[in-house]
């Protein structure tokens, strides 16, 4: 039986409803955390690609913006041994650049809102499987894995959130001299 047609299905779901309506829920249990499993896989490729999206929009970005500049020099360079006809070329050259920056700027803002978007998403992707582990751990009378004994030890993403609590705690200990 599938219980997940969306990811979105799995951060909203009521997993004491499903399993109050379940025969078996400790089998029901097992299942929700497989179909979990495979939608969280999915959640981390589609981060890595937005990811990469973005990165790849960046360098665009960064080599017409280096190409303004040469088109610019150009320009300068024309007027200065007096050949208009040509600064204007290169200045007419510059703006189309420019023109394609600054789309690519836009697609660049979009493609950075998706990964943060699905960041957000994957994280609460891995904290729904973590209860469900634990419910399990719970069902089953088992101990619960380290990691699933507190809320607060749940594995991040590519290391983001703990990384960047650090790293804010480190500047406030530098700021306070404590550091």
């Amino acid at each position: 039986m599938t219980y997940f047609s969306r990811l979105t299905d799995i951060v909203t779901c009521n997993l004491t409803d499903l399993l109050k309506q379940a025969d078996d829920p400790i089998a029901t249990l097992d299942e929700i955390v497989l179909e979990m499993e495979e939608g969280l896989a999915g959640a981390r490729r589609s981060v890595n690609t937005a990811a990469n999206n973005a990165e790849r929009l960046r360098g665009e970005i960064d080599t017409h913006r280096n190409q303004v500049a040469i088109w610019k020099e150009s320009a300068r360079q024309a007027v200065v041994g007096g050949r208009e006809d040509e600064a204007r070329i290169a200045l007419s050259r510059k703006q189309e650049l420019e023109d394609v920056a600054a789309g690519l700027e836009q697609e660049y803002g979009a493609a950075v809102a998706t990964r943060d978007h699905l960041e957000t998403t994957l994280r609460a992707l891995q904290a729904r499987l973590t209860d469900a582990r634990r419910k399990r751990a719970e069902l089953t009378g088992e101990p619960a894995p380290p990691e699933l004994a507190s809320p607060y030890a749940a594995p991040e993403p590519l290391g983001g959130r703990n990384r960047a609590i650090e790293d804010e705690l480190a500047a406030l200990k530098r700021e306070l001299g404590t550091a």
